[in-house]
């Protein structure tokens, strides 16, 4: 069985300007997912990308190229598109998503997802949250009442994507054009490992942590 990961890191970022490869403690951001991944259970480590600046850096650290066609690298390109590329030009049997922006991810994360994958079909990292109360861009409750405010200890906890990583076959990856699908699974990651770097108050807060 043969276990990839694929790391989607175009050049363009409106947020902040060559994110990928923005500088993190001394490296370039994208290192981290690499050496990660490359220290896990995976075979292969790939970085599906439209610079050439970023395959040169992804080499040296480890990582092989997929070159990704301009039309599937705009800021409003979906993650499929990409995946579904890198899908129809290599063969594997099991293939790890890791996005480049959520650096404190550990191989014992991917280890533990691709462990999951003899009883799932796809499987993906989160974070549990206890219900706190939400509101609308234009103030108003989402789904409570304030004359009726939920305890939370009365709410459900619920499980929300951190980003971090999915993990699929080809074959439902293929079949359903989706980074999940099937019978599914999740990895729960501890909220201080959970964040992603989006903006610069982002890389800013990363920056601060002890990784």
């Amino acid at each position: 069985m043969k276990i990839v990961s694929v790391i989607l890191a175009r050049g363009g970022s409106k947020g902040i300007p060559l994110k990928n490869i923005v500088e993190l403690r001394g490296e370039p951001l994208i290192s981290y997912s690499i050496r990660t991944s490359v220290g896990s259970n995976v075979d292969e480590t790939w970085v599906s990308t439209d610079s050439s600046e970023i395959a040169t850096i992804s080499l040296g650290y480890g990582a092989k190229i997929q070159m990704r066609p301009d039309d599937i690298s705009t800021d409003t390109s979906q993650s499929e598109e990409a995946l579904l590329h890198f899908a129809e030009n290599n063969t594997f049997d099991i293939i790890v998503f890791i996005q480049p922006t959520s650096p404190l991810i550990k191989v014992e994360d991917i280890n533990k997802g691709l462990e999951m994958m003899n009883k799932y079909d796809s499987v993906f990292s989160v974070t549990k949250e206890h219900w706190i109360p939400r509101w609308t861009l234009d103030v108003k409750p989402l789904d409570w009442k304030p004359k009726h405010r939920p305890m939370r200890q009365d709410k459900s906890e619920t499980f929300i994507e951190n980003g971090a990583f999915y993990i699929t076959t080809r074959k439902q990856l293929l079949d359903s054009k989706l980074r999940y699908s099937g019978k599914i699974g999740v990895v729960e990651m501890p909220l201080s490992r959970s964040f992603q770097i989006d903006t610069m108050e982002d890389l800013e807060l990363i920056r601060s942590l002890k990784i």
